[in-house]
């Protein structure tokens, strides 16, 4: 008997570590094997490695010469293009092409500006657009000029078509929107309201591909983010803030159980579940998952995006008997600002701390839909392209300026138009941004394809 269970033991045993072997070992190999292939030089190549020169850095921006820049590339391109001067040095560019019928346009936008980058930290200049074994590395690659010059791609092909599409398309690449927008995106809604009239769909930044061994593997279409509150809390004493920060600490990390899971959010849990070995069962019947008491079992992320967050940052003496901590207040789309910050006052009110200046407050905004006319061509051309399947994606941290237009009525799609490994991704806001450029010019043709598709078809 004794033998008997030793060799089942060891059956048991063998099966699981073929199970974990199949499971990990394609992530593995993309981990340690990267061959590259000879780089072909494209002419939207040599345009990104041009923007890329231009330091567009936030703060200060200065896009206004990478944006004149824009603007005379779209009228070589025979499209008429205006460069909006949104404050000195502050640049953006608008382009229109109209439609044989209105109101159901669509808008192409991206931000020229780009996070600083410390150049002694990098193994290539940022601002050379410099190509590596296959790889071009600079700031704004990914973030977000690259996808900059595939819409620009996209854009002008409709122009030069000699065909009129069915709705109007516009190109709109705009300025600050990495220090929240107040001289880019907010300014454009605020001062030029009618560059926006007649759009019902944008594409922005803000989706993702995951990819495993060099294919795609999901292609996910934000819809939607959560909102920001950033307030200061003011006290007399840096103790006293201390001890609020210990009393609001619990919303600062993923807790056992959700607040609220939205319908969308719902809708990204069942498209996801099947590219989630671990996590499979749980994503894909959230409902049930809670009701048996098992959503502590997800990651951090998918937690967050059914909770209300705060995090604080440290406590700043800012005079005799004046201490401020900054607080960030990361909110469910459709939560009341007011009623959050009504909450957090309340939570630090029994240590004499008070909520000071508030320097940001968005909210609510409804997600976009996906079951529009848009959303579906866009998965059907992303399953075209890299033989994935698509759905939507939901951000639980970072933001972007399709919050202005949604808040506006405009259903906005991220996509992230390029194949993407993990390691890319992780250099965005990082050292060494880059994008292989095999995979550059597999999501310019991809853009070419999708807004052929929606002009013509």
């Amino acid at each position: 008997m004794a033998a008997a269970a030793l060799v089942l033991l060891l059956v048991i045993i063998t099966a699981a570590v073929l199970i974990y072997d199949r499971r990990t070992a394609g992530a593995l190999r993309q981990q340690t094997t990267y061959v590259p292939k000879q780089t072909v030089i494209t002419p939207e190549v040599e345009l990104l490695q041009r923007y890329i020169r231009f330091d567009t850095s936030n703060p200060p921006g200065n896009e206004l010469q990478a944006a004149r820049w824009l603007a005379g590339l779209l009228r070589e391109g025979g499209v008429d293009a205006e460069v909006i001067e949104s404050a000195p040095g502050r640049g953006n560019v608008y382009a229109r092409i109209e439609g044989a019928t209105g109101g159901e346009g669509l808008l192409l936008l991206h931000h020229i500006d780009v996070v600083p980058a410390a150049a002694e930290e990098w193994t290539f200049p940022p601002f050379a657009g410099e190509i590596y074994l296959d790889q071009l590395y600079g700031r704004g690659a990914l973030d977000m000029k690259g996808t900059g010059i595939a819409f620009l791609r996209a854009f002008l092909d409709v122009a030069q078509s000699g065909r009129q599409p069915a709705h109007d398309l516009v190109y709109l690449a705009v300025a600050d929107e990495e220090t929240l927008g107040a001289d880019g995106m907010k300014w454009l809604l605020a001062h030029r309201p009618e560059l926006f009239e007649g759009i019902r769909y944008a594409l922005n930044e803000g989706g993702i591909t995951e990819m495993m061994e060099e294919r795609v593997t999901y292609f996910g279409i934000e819809i939607g983010t959560k909102m920001s509150v950033l307030v200061k809390l003011v006290a007399p004493t840096r103790d006293q803030l201390q001890r609020a920060r210990i009393a609001i600490a619990p919303w600062g990390s993923p807790r056992r159980e959700p607040e609220r899971v939205l319908p969308e959010v719902r809708t990204f849990f069942r498209h996801l579940a099947p590219q989630r070995i671990e996590f499979q069962w749980e994503l894909s019947d959230i409902d049930r998952t809670i009701a048996e008491g098992k959503f502590w079992r997800l990651p951090v992320g998918y937690r967050e995006v059914t909770q209300n967050n705060v995090f604080a940052e440290g406590v700043v003496e800012k005079a005799p008997g004046v201490f401020e901590m900054r607080t960030l207040l990361h909110s469910l789309p459709d939560e009341d600002p007011d009623q959050r910050l009504a909450w957090l006052a309340e939570k630090v009110r029994p240590f004499g701390v008070r909520l000071g200046d508030v320097e940001q407050k968005e909210g609510p905004v409804r997600s976009s839909s996906d079951r529009t006319p848009l959303f579906a061509l866009i998965r059907g051309e992303a399953g075209k392209a890299f033989g994935a399947p698509a759905g939507t994606e939901f951000l639980h941290r970072s933001t972007n300026d399709s919050r202005f237009l949604r808040e506006r009525g405009i259903e906005v799609y991220g996509i992230q138009p390029f194949p993407v490994d993990f390691f890319q991704s992780q250099s965005i806001h990082r050292k060494d941004e880059r994008l292989r450029v095999e995979y550059f010019t597999r999501g310019v043709e991809f853009m070419r394809a999708l807004i052929r598709a929606w002009a013509f078809e």
